[in-house]
């Protein structure tokens, strides 16, 4: 692999999933693609004058010829809703953008990886995949990684404990429908249920009381209250994309909470949303299908047919 990376897309998202990859020296190469081509000539150069102190990463503003022998292509490019717009027509507007970007950029990088960041996340995953052909193990969603982080981050306040020792996913459409997996969610391998009570000292190391749905509320909500504050949401986003470009290069596989199309898992086929999956240098080396109570079966069966029924009603 050449450690070069394309990134689709030079806005707020795009342009800090740039500087944090450079920032992390992830990658050597990164070239960055936009209509707006001034805008990613400026975002290239100003992020190139922060690497003396950074990593020696080359990066430069491309066209989709620069994109030849990119390891991982990442496409953060879309509009966000308008004032009065539906979610199918957000959707739709989407993936007509998609629509055009897909065949220049795969003409030029066949083999790459492609990394959706823009959403509707599911729903571009899975248009990707059937108007190009490129295999589902090399077509990656986002998905519920952001959502899943921000559950981590909850729940280690609640539970006054490292964030990286808590273990807790958030499963399925990266938008309404999603839901916490908490049959599965652990802390350094205790079940979240039992933890509190092996605890010896509980005065040293307190534990908040909350109920799952106030948590499960900040999870959805978070996101509403950082775009009302500052316009938009880009730093979580970019450390959910340095990570799984880094799982990328990893020697050892990572397991993350990404959109696939699925084919099967937990008896879901032809749509993508996110289940468990092995990341490796070829993409999504393979789904895993934890244990689901009945409750959260539901709910990603659920989630599952609210994303069929937005793609029943757009055109491909």
């Amino acid at each position: 692999m050449k450690n070069k990376v394309t990134i689709i897309g030079a806005g707020s998202v795009g342009a800090t999933v740039a500087y944090t990859l450079v920032a992390t020296g992830s990658v050597a190469e990164i070239v960055l693609i936009d209509v707006n081509v001034e805008k990613a000539k400026g975002e290239a150069l100003d992020i190139r004058q922060s690497t003396p102190y950074l990593s020696p990463v080359k990066i430069y503003c491309g066209t989709y010829e620069d994109a030849t022998d990119s390891d991982i292509v990442i496409i953060t490019s879309g509009v966000g809703r308008k004032p009065g717009q539906s979610r199918i027509d957000l959707t739709q507007t989407n993936v007509n953008i998609l629509k055009s970007i897909a065949p220049q950029i795969v003409q030029y990088a066949p083999d790459a990886l492609y990394l959706f960041v823009a959403n509707p996340v599911d729903v571009l995953t899975y248009v990707f995949c059937k108007i190009t052909g490129v295999p589902r193990n090399r077509v990656i969603g986002t998905g519920t990684t952001l959502d899943s982080i921000r559950l981590r981050t909850r729940l280690s306040e609640l539970y006054s404990v490292n964030q990286k020792q808590v273990h807790a996913y958030v499963l399925g459409e990266h938008g309404d429908s999603s839901f916490v997996a908490w049959s599965t969610a652990d802390i350094s391998g205790i079940p979240l249920g039992e933890y509190e009570e092996t605890l010896t000292d509980r005065e040293k190391l307190t534990v908040t009381p909350y109920t799952h749905e106030e948590v499960e509320e900040y999870v959805k909500k978070s996101g509403g209250q950082i775009i009302a504050g500052k316009g938009a949401t880009f730093y979580g986003i970019a450390a959910c994309v340095t990570q799984i470009v880094n799982s990328i290069y990893s020697s050892a596989y990572t397991i993350l909470p990404v959109s696939t199309v699925l084919e099967g898992e937990y008896g879901i086929s032809d749509v993508a949303l996110s289940t468990l999956c092995a990341i490796g240098k070829d993409g999504i080396v393979t789904t895993l299908t934890p244990r689901l109570s009945d409750e959260e079966m539901e709910k990603m069966r659920h989630s599952a047919e609210v994303l069929k029924g937005v793609i029943a009603q757009i055109e491909i």
